[in-house]
């Protein structure tokens, strides 16, 4: 992945990143040359540890949906390496959630998913911009979900909230142009990850077969497999992309 040559030096911050796919993006980072802040409302430190490389980590508690954390969580990115280039909007309620019928959906778990996977993404997007103005650029990527573009069932918060996660892409994207930020988002399938074990449980072993049998390429993703595309993102070869959802699901949906 050091093809990237263009990313050595550059700063991103990367959110829900002490595990799964958000540490996974760290450590593909760090390989490239980045600079990254790795923040979750969990410690960051196991991730900081594998993270190999000439990037350096910096770890910082956040609550994406409080304002106030976001911004705290810019500054530091700002301080301890002088610029945000990149973030990655990954932090979102998903293993912990209870899966069922929409109207059977707890009103306060709702508003919940709604805070964290929505307004999550909105504040972190509000607080790193203007350093990425003042930088002369930047890249904004959003992670969304198969979920939102299939139309996951008995998971109406978590799929609504992907979906949210797609039209604020498209719309910042419009509004952001004109200072070289580009904003695109990611839809992965179900990655086997913690969180895709939590969110399934019992039905863990059904769901990843029927999910792979979708699938043109016959095999579950892993959080390698994301990893490629989120460095091509962050790179300025995909400089003039910008508004694009890019579905990393193995060959389920054509958008």
């Amino acid at each position: 992945m050091n093809e990237n040559n263009d990313l050595k030096g550059k700063t991103a911050v990367v959110t829900g990143a002490a595990r799964g796919l958000g540490q996974e993006y760290v450590v593909a980072m760090a390989a490239c040359g980045m600079n990254i802040l790795a923040a979750d409302r969990d410690d960051c430190a196991e991730t900081a540890g594998l993270a190999k490389g000439p990037g350096k980590v910096e770890c910082v508690t956040v609550d994406v949906a409080n304002a106030a954390s976001t911004v705290a969580m810019a500054k530091a990115a700002s301080d301890a390496f002088g610029r945000i280039d990149v973030l990655v909007n990954n932090a979102a309620l998903y293993g912990g959630l209870a899966s069922g019928p929409f109207d059977r959906i707890e009103e306060a778990e709702w508003d919940f998913c709604m805070a964290v996977n929505i307004r999550g993404v909105w504040n972190a997007c509000k607080a790193v911009v203007p350093a990425m103005r003042e930088a002369g650029g930047g890249s904004i990527i959003n992670i969304s979900s198969l979920a939102a573009t299939y139309g996951l069932p008995y998971s109406l918060h978590y799929t609504t909230s992907k979906g949210a996660v797609i039209g604020m892409t498209r719309g910042l994207a419009r509004e952001l142009g004109r200072h070289w930020i580009r904003v695109n988002a990611v839809a992965p399938s179900a990655v086997m990850t913690d969180a895709t074990k939590e969110f399934f449980g019992e039905k863990l072993d059904r769901a990843a077969e029927v999910i792979r049998d979708g699938q043109s390429l016959k095999r579950n993703l892993e959080v390698q497999d994301l990893a490629g595309t989120i460095l091509w993102l962050a790179s300025d070869a995909s400089r003039f992309v910008t508004g694009q959802t890019i579905m990393v699901d193995g060959g389920t949906t054509f958008l």
